[in-house]
């Protein structure tokens, strides 16, 4: 069945539907945004009978609800409540001529350079008969008071303020267009002369916008939340993403609920803000509205698939668990209201074990994406997850979606499998989830990662850390010095300058094998120089004075060989700091060691 109709509607039918309320925006939509240019340039294109493009309605009635509002400019307590029609696509042009042709108060709008400014617009009638190579000038824009000004705002330059100035300079007001009648009356009192002209100009102007047809594109009432959201990003010509939290803002508000008050607060409401409180923790800083939503959903999915297969339900019948748009677009506001707090609290829950497996800081985060099914995990398992049994799961499934690079791109479906499987290994030991049983790490991966944004490459970073890696030369672990506000970076532990002038190339000493968390003060006593060079430095400084025992130690804790680093044989280190990263990658994940791990060489 198809979802939708085309037609023809009349510019004065849709008008009056508009400023009656027929026809109104969904609160999702943005404000107008048009400016001065580009009205008049509107006016034109219909005075020639252009083409303005379609238009896109919705038809209401059905099991999408909005919260709506009136047009810009359109009274809100003189239109209708309960709209026919809302307005997907073709709000700047239907604004536009509403503000301009069917109301007669001034219209909001803006110069070419931002300014804001009212406008009342004519058309000069003499000069839109002398051809419509001559519409665009003959379109005039005043001030609300209908007047023109020069020496800045001294002297009026054309006063259009009284009907008899109007009929007597024969400039025709826009918001007469689709009833002059009156104007025609006065006309006749004023400047009886030019009635000839005024009908002539009627018949080719103002006929024009009577017979105008626009496109019309209808959703019908059966149209999904989900099917609004695409098309509406597909139309929009701005480029302007329609978040699913705006979609669902604009549903709740037609039940009364305010979203939007929810998440970022209101001092006028006393409503404290949802969104503050998860930014009190640091790791929590970047999560969107939108992950809340996808969490709740997950939570709400799987208590009705459970309560399906409580009911006895088989098959088709079970609801399925699901992180996926449509089904966070069909999230009830019950269920909101229901979970909202609860996983609230189990993200903050997620930054205190994210913390536990050390990661500080949001810029570590492998994945973002992957903080969504941690926080409704432990939604559902409240303190349970700090049991050393669950805990040591947990760990192992998340390191397994960051090393085994899992949740990158669309991870919808992965998700909802997480939260069902993990939930079911939580409870016995019988079967791995899915992410654990594909996550794998290829030995030849590591040679590779050289971009610090990527998943595999932040989380070796911070494995490394766990690991207690101290600085060469501060005193105190990296994250100890990251937490004090120290200078902190990765660095290369055969510098640059070396590698080049030894003509290893870049792919080789740029990676990760050959990078490790230092301070900044460190880095620049490290300098271009070989390790023996630059280690003897460090040890023989007079505020570290450290012995071979004690730097090997600090080395070590890097996973860095001491014994190839100090000889400088970076081929050796190459391939032995190699699988010592690969050893805590294995640790991490829980899999048995990685075909292709190198053995030669080890110290």
């Amino acid at each position: 069945m198809t979802t939708f109709d085309s037609t023809k509607r009349s510019l004065p039918e849709l008008l009056k539907d508009i400023t009656t309320g027929k026809i109104q925006l969904p609160d999702f939509q943005r404000g107008w945004v048009w400016d001065d240019d580009h009205v008049k340039s509107l006016l034109v294109s219909i005075a020639r009978s252009f083409p303005v493009g379609a238009v896109m309605l919705m038809e209401t009635g059905g099991e999408v609800r909005f919260q709506t509002r009136p047009v810009e400019g359109v009274d809100p307590n003189t239109v209708t409540k309960d709209p026919d029609h809302l307005i997907l696509d073709g709000q700047q042009r239907l604004t536009s001529l509403t503000q301009a042709v069917g109301l007669d108060a001034p219209v909001d709008t803006r110069t070419a350079k931002g300014k804001k400014v009212r406008r009342h617009y004519y058309f000069d009638i003499r000069m839109a008969l002398e051809g419509e190579d001559r519409l665009e000038d003959a379109v005039v824009a005043v001030d609300e008071n209908r007047q023109t000004t020069k020496n800045f705002g001294r002297d009026v330059d054309l006063d259009l303020s009284t009907r008899q100035l109007e009929c007597e300079q024969l400039l025709f007001p826009c918001d007469k267009i689709l009833d002059p009648s009156d104007w025609l009356q006065d006309l006749f009192v004023y400047h009886q002369e030019a009635m000839r002209e005024f009908l002539e100009f009627q018949k080719k102007i103002l006929g024009a916008f009577s017979a105008y047809q626009l496109p019309v594109i209808e959703l019908k009432k059966e149209t999904s939340k989900e099917a609004v959201c695409l098309v509406f990003e597909k139309v929009n010509t701005g480029g302007v993403q329609l978040s699913v939290f705006e979609l669902i803002t604009a549903s709740y508000a037609a039940e009364g609920y305010n979203l939007r008050d929810d998440w970022f607060g209101s001092d006028i409401r006393k409503v404290p803000s949802r969104k503050a409180r998860l930014e009190n923790h640091e790791l929590l800083a970047d999560v969107e509205s939108t992950d809340l939503l996808q969490a709740i959903t997950l939570l709400h999915t799987h208590e009705r698939k459970q309560e399906d297969l409580a009911a006895g339900k088989t098959g088709k019948q079970v609801r399925p668990v699901s992180a996926k748009r449509a089904s966070v677009l069909d999230l009830p506001l019950e269920a909101y209201r229901r979970w909202a707090d609860a996983v609230e609290k189990g993200f903050i829950e997620a930054a205190y074990f994210l913390k536990g497996e050390c990661f500080y800081s949001r810029r570590e985060l492998p994945y973002a994406t992957q903080l969504v099914p941690l926080a409704a995990l432990l939604t559902l398992l409240e303190n349970r997850w700090r049991e050393p049994r669950i805990h040591a799961k947990l760990s192992r499934w998340f390191w397994s979606g960051v090393l085994g690079e899992l949740y990158g791109g669309s991870v919808d479906t992965r998700i909802a499998l997480d939260l069902e499987e993990l939930m079911n290994w939580f409870k016995d030991d019988a079967e791995l989830p899915r992410t654990v049983i594909d996550a794998s790490f290829d030995p030849t991966r590591l040679e590779s990662l050289r971009s610090r944004n990527s998943a595999a490459y932040k989380g070796i970073n911070v494995l490394i850390l766990r690991e207690g890696a101290e600085d060469f030369f501060w005193k105190g672990d990296i994250q100890e010095l990251d937490l004090q506000g120290v200078e902190l970076d990765i660095h290369h532990i055969f510098p640059r300058a070396w590698c080049e002038a030894q003509a290893i190339p870049p792919r080789i000493y740029d990676g990760i094998i050959n990078k490790t968390p230092i301070s900044a003060r460190t880095n620049r006593m490290i300098g271009g120089d070989a390790p023996s060079e630059y280690l003897a430095r460090l040890q023989d400084h007079k505020q570290v004075q450290l012995d071979d025992e004690a730097m090997n130690d600090i080395l070590e804790g890097h996973r860095i060989p001491t014994g190839a680093l100090r000889t400088d044989d970076f081929h050796a280190f190459y391939q032995q700091r190699k699988n010592r990263l690969l050893e805590i990658i294995e640790k991490a994940m829980g899999k048995k060691p990685l075909a292709g791990a190198d053995e030669e060489g080890e110290d």
